[in-house]
Formats: structure tokens, sequence, C-alpha cells
């Protein structure tokens, strides 16, 4: 049979987790059917079969797995449900761990990520072993001495101390999945209920109560509840620590005269007011053209390297679901203003909507990060590595300015470049960013 292995959908993707299969075991499979819907370091999305046959589903759902490791096997159905069950088995035991590490280093991962992932296993193929023979007769999870279940079922089990021999499996074959796990837990706990809730004789006299008495500390912040990350909002964790302890950054800001990029905008809404481009819009463009005179900021640090990249590919962060996602505008030194506004438009609404593509997240060369809608007069963002600076984009609103030595109100918007300082210096940041309010106080080289 040929296997089907866990795909690389982004540039940045080491594992990804099986959020749900569209098919199941044994059922026929066509090439470019929808087979699985994976959860990657970025998005979720929903992987075709690259293979015709019927479907042996090696991983269940919940698990989360190294690229390139065996996820199902598609052809002939098996011979006997008994050989395709152990199949599954040293499958899932090889994907617990014991291979990880190849896995690992053959996809460029450190070989301290590598002897984590294999300890963790080591850890987790023993505790199941230790289970197996704890029983002589196990229920339908079980085939052979053998239990069988998922690895985050064996986890969740360890962590709740439930007993995994004395559970039946509601996934495929028998195999015990972490609903099953969850479900015996909470069984155990309303059975322990009763009991913890048995009145205890208490012999202390009376007295009065003590002044001043302090809540207990571990009740002191009330009931807590905790939620586990995605693996988007894990990636954007890692991502952003990483990028504050090993980053040298600075900050320059500028205010920036929009009064010129205001009108302009009012006469673009006038003759289009469904295709008008935002200030953000412009912001992208200017920053496009600024990057293609001042290679430098187009750049990228890698290894004590500087990397020049030919395109001009700028990120537009955009607020999702309890994440921050940045769609890339490719070429945009080469777009028009309104096709970048056509463009960024799209990009967003598929970010909120859970359909935008891993390809459409990748390949950005330069963030642009704006929370001018909420009233943010400036900010200092967080560089996305290995870019070599991200824009902060303030509101544009009337402030009081001196010109030819009288006070009046021009709308007026602050710019704030963080930058890279292996690759930046102050000098040519600055410079950088000058041009960029250059273009935005004469947005007509925008429409050009």
């Amino acid at each position: 049979m040929a296997e089907i292995v866990m795909p690389r959908l982004s540039d940045t993707m080491e594992e990804g987790t099986i959020l749900r299969w569209l098919k199941q075991d044994g059922e026929h499979v066509a090439r470019g059917e929808e087979l699985v819907e994976i959860e990657t370091d970025k998005a979720a999305m929903v992987y075709e079969s690259d293979q015709d046959g019927t479907l042996q589903r090696v991983a269940a759902e919940g698990d989360t797995l190294p690229v390139g490791q065996v996820i199902a096997r598609v052809g002939d159905a098996p011979a006997g449900d008994d050989d395709a069950s152990g199949a599954s088995d040293a499958d899932e035991a090889k994907g617990g761990g014991v291979q990880v590490g190849g896995v690992l280093s053959a996809n460029g991962a450190s070989r301290e990520q590598s002897e984590e992932k294999l300890a963790e296993s080591v850890v987790e193929t023993a505790a199941g072993g230790a289970t197996s023979a704890a029983t002589h007769a196990a229920p339908s999870g079980a085939q052979g001495g053998r239990l069988k279940a998922s690895p985050l079922a064996r986890r969740v089990a360890r962590e709740q101390g439930v007993e995994l021999a004395s559970l039946s499996g509601s996934g495929p074959g028998g195999r015990i999945v972490k609903a099953d796990v969850e479900a015996a837990g909470a069984a155990a706990g309303t059975a322990a209920e009763p009991a913890t809730q048995a009145p205890v004789a208490v012999s202390t006299p009376p007295g009065p109560p003590a002044s001043g008495a302090r809540e207990d500390v571990a009740t002191a912040k009330g009931q807590t509840t905790t939620h586990e990350l995605s693996r988007m909002q894990q990636t954007i964790a890692r991502r952003m620590a990483e990028s504050k302890a090993t980053i040298p950054d600075f900050t320059l800001q500028s205010d920036v005269d929009m009064e010129a990029c205001v009108a302009l905008r009012a006469e673009l809404k006038r003759i289009s007011s469904h295709d008008a481009p935002t200030y953000n819009d412009m912001v992208v463009k200017a920053a496009a053209l600024a990057l293609r005179e001042y290679p430098r900021a187009n750049g990228s640090y890698k290894d004590g390297t500087l990397q020049l990249h030919s395109r001009v590919n700028v990120g537009v962060a955009v607020a999702a679901q309890d994440a921050l996602v940045v769609p890339t505008v490719f070429d945009a030194d080469e777009k028009s203003l309104g096709e970048i506004a056509r463009e960024a438009r799209a990009l967003a609404g598929r970010v909120r909507d859970g359909t935008v593509t891993p390809p459409e997240l990748g390949g950005g060369t330069f963030t642009v990060s704006n929370l001018g809608m909420y009233g943010i007069t400036s900010f200092n963002a967080i560089i996305n590595p290995p870019q070599a600076a991200i824009l902060s984009v303030g509101s544009v609103e009337a402030r009081a300015v001196v010109r030819d030595k009288q006070l009046i109100a021009r709308h007026t918007m602050t710019l704030s470049l963080v930058c890279d300082h292996r690759i930046l210096y102050g000098a040519d940041a600055a410079e950088f960013l000058a041009r960029i309010r250059e273009l935005l106080q004469t947005p007509a080289s925008l429409t050009l």
C-alpha cells in the first residue's frame, strides 16, 4: 500500500495536527479527493489525497506528527483485519517517537529538538508498555496483549490518572482516543464526588473568628480555567519570544502630514466608494516603493549573513479569531494602489473566515501593522523574523501643528519603524522612513 505522510504545507511547518478525518477506515478514496483536515503553524487546511485506493488510517484525530511521518496508507484492502491493525499499531509506535529524531533531523531541526522529541516518545512508549503489561485480559482497546491507544490519549490518561487498560476504545479497530479518556475521567470524578462531600465531625471548640483572616492563596483568584493554545497560537508565541530574545532592535518614529492623503482618499471615494483604498493601503504602497529604493530594508538576517530579496512582498497584519495572521501582498511595488486595496481587502476577508491558504501567509519580506482603527496613536510592533523591520501605523487624527508661525489643525499620523540593528543602522533606517513620509505627503506618486 502507498503511504501518505504528514505534508509540509508552509515554509516554516515542522509538524502538523490531525484535526478531522474526512474519510473513514476502509473507505475508498480517489486521487484529489479531500482526505484530512490538518492544522499547521499558520492555518488549518484540507489536504487532498495523492493516491487511489482503500484508506487505512494510521494517525488519529488530535495526533501531532512531524512532517514526513506516515499518517495513512492507501491501496488495496488488506487481507485480514488483524494484519491491518498490527501494522497500524507498529506505525503508531514509530510515530510515537523512536523514529522522530531521524525525521526531525531530516527536516533541518536542531539536535536538541530531536533529542527532546525522542525523550518524550520514549517516556510515552514506556508508559504505554507498562500499562499493557499490567493487564492480561484487555477490552476492545487491546489486541494480542498490545494496548491500542493514540499518543494523545496516553498523555491525557497520565495527566488525569486514568487506567487505559480499563477502557474500551471508540476509535478505528477499537483504538482508545482522547475522547474515551476524557469521558472516563469525568465519570471517575462524578463517582468520587459523594465521598468528598461526606460530612466530617470536627471537635474544635467554638470561638470568635480570627480578625483579619487572610483568604487562602490557592483560591484567591477564584475559579481558574485553562485553555490550550492552538498550533497557530503556539507558533506565534514561540516566534515572538524568539524575536524579542534574539533581535537587537531599535525604533524610529516620524509624524506624517496626511492632509494630501485625506484629500486623495475623499476624491477616490467619490469616484468609487467600494474600491477606494484605505490609508493603510497607501502606507503599504509607499513602503513598497521605498523598499525598492532601500534594498537592505527588504532583506533578512540568517545564520550570520544578510540576504537581499529581489521581490518586494509586504505582509499586512490582520486580527483573526484569537490570533494575529499576516497575509502577503506579493510584488506590492509593481501593483497599482487600487490593486493593493482590492487584494488586501480580499486577504483580510479570507483570514477572518478561515479560508486563507499557507502560500498566502508566506514569502513576506516586510510587514505593516496598523492599530490606528482602534484609536492608537503609536506603538512598537515586534519584528517578524527573519525580516529586517516592521512598520507600525497609528491613527490619522487632527493635531495642532505650526505652519508659517501659525497654529493650525492638520491631519497627522505617526509611523514607528522597528528595525533589526544587525541589518539596518540608524542612518539607513532614518532615510528609509523619511522616504515613506515623503511619498505619503505627496500621494500623487502612489497612483502612478
